[in-house]
């Protein structure tokens, strides 16, 4: 059963582009074994439409009577395997999840009395104190596990719970039997080994393993003894992946993210529990380094780049870790006869356990980052096959307690449960 139902468009007047995308909808649920009434909705539209959103929330409410309605806004949004960029277009998802199963909630909507196992979140990017906000979320949650994004665009930042909102954080919590599996691609390249941050003052990094952080840095990125006046033209392009010192394990297993969360997992990858901070400046005097994250004594810390090739790995690797966690066995036999036979093409998505995806990257990633327009979107429709997805390019990414930047977070919703 297609538990799932998409819909996109794009179009100067944002009714007209609802109505093209509820047109798609409605034919889906027309096809046989398509979900029953939906009950839970999302909604992603780039920043055009943000004059209209409440208008437009209250047409989908008038649309689907009963459907409870989460999003945000994007300067981009992702439906399918396609990314709208700068233009007016807006991307739906529904489902028909049992309503005792999840819980809208806002800082108008408390999520008080409901047992929360997992949380989709939006929140803008404006908020005071976000990281705490985000925190206390995970705290909330059985397994700690949050996934989203910070709204963006070049207007209007608006997030979507039951309501348009302005500030704050909102979402989606589900109880532990809505089974879905989340991962984050870094998409860096680690120039250095992995170190250990030895000393510190806030976000000023005085030693690593002992030595002067800025010695090992110019080593790292091979300018060994180079001045660091001279070094800076060369250090613009260099960034911090920060880890904590401990992995955080706890309540993972839930969510079969175990790999996901090593801090550093190989030469070539980071994990999801790095968080990719900018290199902001010099301490010459005391031979450190400035970052724009707090650093602690027993963090993990390795320098590193940004760059296609590597975006590309990454998320290739994260769809295929994906692809396999939700991938039944062995399929049953008119599906396996079907698929040997060509039936369902090359991303034979009827045969997979994916029955939903949301997907929220980076607004400096989409569009040209990886060569060509909606090039993002190709990799991950070509890895999951032609999925229901949804979701947005953002001024941050939220996955676990963590915010994070440059990132892409793709969470899986399986068919069954494992």
């Amino acid at each position: 059963m297609n538990r799932f139902l998409h819909g996109h468009a794009t179009h100067p007047d944002w009714r007209m582009a609802l109505a093209l995308a509820a047109a798609q909808i409605d034919a889906q649920r027309r096809a046989p074994g398509a979900a029953a009434e939906p009950t839970l909705g999302w909604v992603y539209l780039t920043d055009a439409y943000a004059p209209h959103a409440a208008a437009l929330l209250e047409d989908l409410r008038q649309r689907w009577p009963g459907v409870e309605w989460v999003g945000a806004t994007g300067i981009g949004i992702a439906a399918g395997g396609v990314e709208y960029f700068d233009e007016p277009a807006l991307s739906l998802m529904l489902t028909d999840l049992g309503t005792e199963h999840f819980r809208v909630f806002s800082g108008a909507r408390p999520l008080a009395g409901f047992a929360a196992h997992t949380a989709n979140v939006h929140a803008d990017p404006g908020t005071a104190d976000l990281a705490g906000l985000i925190h206390d979320m995970s705290a909330r949650t059985a397994t700690g596990y949050l996934f989203g994004g910070l709204a963006s665009g070049q207007s209007r930042l608006l997030h979507i719970a039951g309501s348009v909102l302005a500030g704050g954080l909102s979402g989606v919590a589900f109880d532990r039997s809505v089974p879905l599996v989340s991962r984050v691609t870094q998409g860096c390249q680690p120039v250095g080994p992995q170190r250990r941050v030895t000393a510190a003052d806030r976000n000023v990094v005085t030693e690593l393993d002992g030595e002067p952080a800025l010695d090992c840095l110019l080593r790292d990125v091979g300018l060994d003894g180079a001045e660091p006046r001279a070094a800076l033209p060369a250090l613009r392009q260099v960034l911090v992946g920060l880890a904590d010192g401990v992995p955080e394990t706890a309540a993972d297993e839930d969510l079969s993210t175990r790999s996901a969360f090593d801090g550093f997992r190989q030469r070539d990858a980071f994990g999801a529990d790095t968080r990719v901070r900018h290199l902001i400046g010099l301490d010459p005097g005391r031979r450190g380094i400035a970052i724009a994250d707090s650093a602690a004594v027993g963090m993990q810390l390795a320098f590193c780049t940004r760059g296609v090739e590597a975006a590309r790995r990454d998320l290739m690797r994260i769809c295929a870790e994906l692809r396999e966690e939700v991938e039944p066995e062995e399929l049953p036999l008119p599906a396996a006869l079907a698929l040997k036979e060509g039936a369902f093409g090359e991303s034979p998505a009827d045969t997979s356990g994916i029955a939903g995806a949301i997907y929220v990257s980076c607004a400096g990633r989409g569009g040209a980052h990886f060569g060509a327009p909606s090039a993002e979107l190709a990799i991950v429709r070509h890895a999951l096959g032609d999925v229901p997805l949804v979701g947005f390019f953002a001024a941050g990414e939220i996955a676990r307690r963590h915010l994070y930047g440059y990132t892409g977070v793709l969470t899986v919703f399986r068919k069954d449960p494992p």
